[in-house]
């Protein structure tokens, strides 16, 4: 098997065998540019090294020293040679890019007897690539700490009274080479390895190795990479942008990453290697002064730099050395981008002919999107500040406000008119309304799909979940952060982007939505096939989301309804009540309520289709917990302490997400889904009434585990819905479905479709009961998975589709195979993640449902399944 080629061998298809830097080198070489030449190490033999045991076999090894001969071969120089040495980087590279996650090491080959004889012409220069080269060297393939060898940095500087490394001198180098050996030996026990072979080897195994760092494991998580990808190992001739002040090197992109602006953007730095841009150790210069100092370089690498654009047709991220005044290419690839520099830029490459609406919106990476939508810290701003701990990004945007421990003062510091931060240990739906007035969300617990984040995300509000530092303290009225105590009351803000935590005010700003955004939605909504509609409970919720392009609403939570001052108290006396008839009561006050919000979600929503789902969560939820609220509560409801405490504990369940909930609630109380299907069909009959379009309401029934349950449901449903459309003659059509959450109404889709009119996957229970995990309390264990390569991304955020999704196209099969025609969508958060999103595409769903501020990504991933799937069978048909 061929574990290596030359970079001359292979072509820009060869991505997942070469990795992207690996197949754009040999790109580069094809077009005849000045790529300095060299080898590539296949992902495949990565892959080999780890199930080998973290092992380069004998077959791999071979090869790399075969391919290596042939690169002396086409440098003309040799590995070791101390009069014609050859100095090699070793870099990675995955299929997917993955800007710094993984390890590089330059100036390999060196050693004492190479430094003296190179040293001859140049010797400041040598000594200090020589001095790098050990500091990388133990710093990556050894993985002593860099900052050992900084100290010994700072001190010869400070010694010589100056501040630059380019100010040390040749003798001070050879000093730093002797102190880094000397370390190395005192740390590892032994000599700094002097044989180039040994050096190489040891190299590739550490880029091999750093696959699986704990960056990289983090970055392929938040970008949906696969881990057992692997990633190829580059090694290419070193070319020397520190040899004296006709060298260089740089970075730069063909447009400007952060506006799209059509215009080379970039900085270099002379007499410098590519480290020294990267790690800010000196002030790199605009790309554009290097035309007033190296006008012919400058054409060139302009001329280079438009000729890639114009071959790959994307914005190129490209790194450049100069020696001796002649420019090498070391690398191009797609460049990074801001959101709003990748719709311009997606949007100029189609009006300059260089690509199509199709692959245009390839170029925007859907996720990114969100940051269009939502307030933003003022760059300069959040440049100054210094985060005190990080929690889960879980909902995007920037805030900053006063800290709030409860629901209740959360709206009393709002109607004062200040600023709201609320910081929970975990939110629950009683805080509904402190989190609706809240500029930001924290909490201590709880992860990406916990009721914070979840609610927050349907709100659009800024929401920081999970973070273990925070510690909150109610009856003291304070919070400690990372140790730190801030009183309620203090002024704290989040980054929900990033999941920063900083002390005081931070100034934000309003994102800003171009023109660009809109066309490109448009492009997007010509090429999709699956609908996306959105998870919201209120009127405001829908129009948003009707602004953000819904076509529809796939899950209104009726329980979030009931949580607001005017109706909590006429919820718990309905919770309360001993007998049906006082229930009932307690009902005919909720159900102008209901009837009140359902007629404002039509008329928001103007004929577009609704599904509500009944009231789904245990009862005990509705009810307060603390002596003061019971007793309070006690009063209103005329019972005595112990008599409402008693009802409350008695409601009280071990696992309530297994408990007394969704359809189970029907069943026992069947009078609740009598009050809540008045309200919908009565709202509609209003709405249609004084409407041009046309409402059909599409009632769920949650948690059905059984038919029989659901038949029994629905019986009710239609039962009540028939009787009142008799009494008015009104004709008004409906659906009524269910909530496909538990793994058994899965298995048993066929004769659940007998009596469902559409399904809606809960995406959110039906992995937590396939997993046999509790999404709020994952968060504590989840990132040792992630480490030990047992998970690769968090279930919740992003859908298992080898496990749950087995379920989702198993009863998709079998409900449509029972009810030819029926309607199938989502309604958990994974209707907003892009890549389950793709897999809806290909599972045969007809929609998918997410919060307001996520519909536009879910429309953008939507069209790039079609387009992603149009070409997966194109390439099969080619081979």
């Amino acid at each position: 098997m061929k574990y290596v080629y030359l970079f001359s061998e292979g072509t820009g298809a060869m991505k997942d065998l070469l990795g992207g830097k690996g197949a754009n080198l040999a790109e580069m070489t094809n077009l005849g540019m000045p790529v300095p030449q060299g080898f590539t190490v296949t992902t495949e033999a990565c892959t080999k090294y780890y199930d080998d045991g973290e092992k380069i076999s004998p077959e791999v090894e071979k090869q790399i020293y075969e391919y290596l001969a042939k690169m002396e071969g086409v440098t003309g120089k040799k590995f070791g040679d101390p009069n014609n040495p050859l100095l090699v980087s070793v870099r990675s590279g995955s299929r997917a890019s993955m800007p710094g996650m993984m390890d590089t090491i330059l100036n390999l080959g060196m050693n004492d007897t190479v430094a003296e004889t190179m040293g001859s012409n140049n010797p400041r220069f040598v000594y200090d690539s020589y001095r790098r080269f050990i500091q990388m060297y133990s710093d990556v393939v050894m993985e002593q700490p860099k900052s050992e060898y900084e100290r010994l940095i700072d001190k010869m500087k400070e010694e010589k009274g100056v501040e630059l490394d380019t100010e040390l001198d040749t003798n001070d180098l050879k000093k730093l080479v002797l102190q880094f050996k000397e370390l190395y030996k005192n740390k590892m026990g032994e000599d700094f390895p002097a044989d180039p072979k040994t050096q190489l080897m040891g190299a590739i195994k550490a880029v091999f190795r750093s696959w699986n760092n704990a960056r990289a494991i983090s970055y392929r998580r938040m970008n949906d990479i696969p881990g057992d990808w692997g990633t190829a190992v580059n090694v290419q001739a070193m070319v020397f942008g520190n040899m004296g002040d006709d060298c260089g090197t740089g970075v730069a992109f063909s447009r400007n990453p952060s506006t799209g602006e059509n215009k080379l953007y970039g900085e270099y730095l002379m007499n410098a290697q590519g480290e020294d841009v990267v790690a800010g150790t000196r002030t790199p210069q605009p790309i554009d002064q290097l035309a007033q100092i190296m006008p012919d370089v400058y054409k060139q690498f302009s001329d280079f730099t438009k000729k890639l654009e114009k071959h790959y047709g994307d914005m190129q991220d490209m790194e450049f050395t100069i020696e001796k005044g002649k420019l090498y290419m070391l690398q191009t690839r797609n460049g990074k981008r801001t959101a709003a520099a990748a719709l311009k830029i997606a949007i100029d490459l189609v009006d300059e002919g260089m690509c199509s609406k199709e692959d245009a919106i390839l170029k925007v990476d859907p996720k990114q999107l969100d940051t269009l939508l939502h307030p933003q810290f003022s760059p300069a701003a959040l440049k100054a500040a210094v985060p005190l701990a990080k929690g889960l990004p879980a909902s995007p945007g920037a805030a900053c406000g006063k800290v709030v421990l409860t629901a209740d003062e959360a709206v009393e510091v709002h109607k004062a008119g200040d600023a709201v931060l609320l910081v929970r240990l975990e939110t629950s739906p009683e805080d509904i309304e402190g989190m609706a007035v809240a500029q930001g969300i924290l909490t201590a617990r709880g992860g990406m799909t916990s009721h914070a984040a979840v609610v927050a995300r349907g709100m659009g509000t800024c929401c920081v979940a999970g973070c273990s530092e925070v510690a909150v303290n109610e009856e003291g009225r304070f919070i400690t952060v990372a140790g730190q105590r801030v009183n309620a009351g203090e002024f704290m803000s989040i980054d929900g982007t990033t999941g920063n935590i900083y002390l005081g005010k931070i100034a934000t700003q309003e994102a800003e939505v171009t023109g660009d955004f809109d066309t490109l939605m448009k492009w997007a909504d010509e090429i999709r096939t699956l609908k996306v509609r959105t998870n919201a409970d209120t009127p405001d919720d829908a129009a948003k989301a009707v602004s953000f392009g819904a076509e529809g609403i796939g899950l209104t939570r009726t329980e979030h309804m009931f949580f607001e001052a005017d109706r909590i108290t006429s919820m718990r006396e309905m919770i309360v009540s001993r007998t049906e008839e006082q229930r009932r009561k307690a009902l005919d006050k909720l159900l102008p309520m209901q009837r009140g919000d359902f007629e404002g979600i039509f008329k928001a929503m103007a004929g577009r289709p609704v599904t509500i789902r009944l009231l789904d969560p245990p009862l005990h939820e509705f009810l307060p917990q603390k002596k003061d609220d019971i007793a309070a509560l006690a009063k209103d409801l005329s019972l005595s302490f112990d008599e409402l405490n008693a009802i409350i504990e008695a409601l009280h369940e071990t696992n309530p997400m297994l408990g007394h909930r969704g359809c189970r609630l029907a069943v026992s109380y069947p009078e609740i889904v009598e009050m809540q299907t008045r309200a919908i069909i009565e709202a509609a009959i209003n709405v249609n009434k004084g409407s041009q379009f046309k409402v059909i309401p599409e009632i769920m029934i949650p948690l059905i585990g059984e038919p029989k349950e659901l038949k029994y449901v629905k019986d009710v449903v239609v039962e009540t819905a028939e009787s009142i459309l008799a009494k008015t003659s009104e004709k008004l059509e409906y659906l009524v479905g269910t909530m496909i959450e538990i793994p058994r109404a899965a298995l048993l889709a066929d004769e659940v479709a007998e009596h469902a009119e559409f399904f809606s996957f809960g995406t959110n229970d039906l992995t937590q009961m396939t997993y046999g995990l509790s999404r709020d309390d994952a968060g504590i264990f989840l990132e040792d998975y992630y480490r030990k390569n047992i998970y690769e991304s968090d279930p919740f955020a992003k859908l298992d589709q080898v496990g749950t999704g087995k379920l989702v196209e198993m009863a998709t099969k079998l409900g449509r195979a029972a009810r030819p025609g029926i309607k199938i969508g989502v309604c958990g958060e994974h209707g907003g993640d892009p890549a389950s999103v793709e897999f809806f595409y290909r599972a045969g769903l007809d929609y998918v449902s997410c919060s307001p501020f996520r519909v536009p990504i879910a429309r953008l991933a939507a069209a790039q399944a079609v387009v992603n799937e149009k070409s997966c069978s194109s390439n099969v048909g080619q081979r």
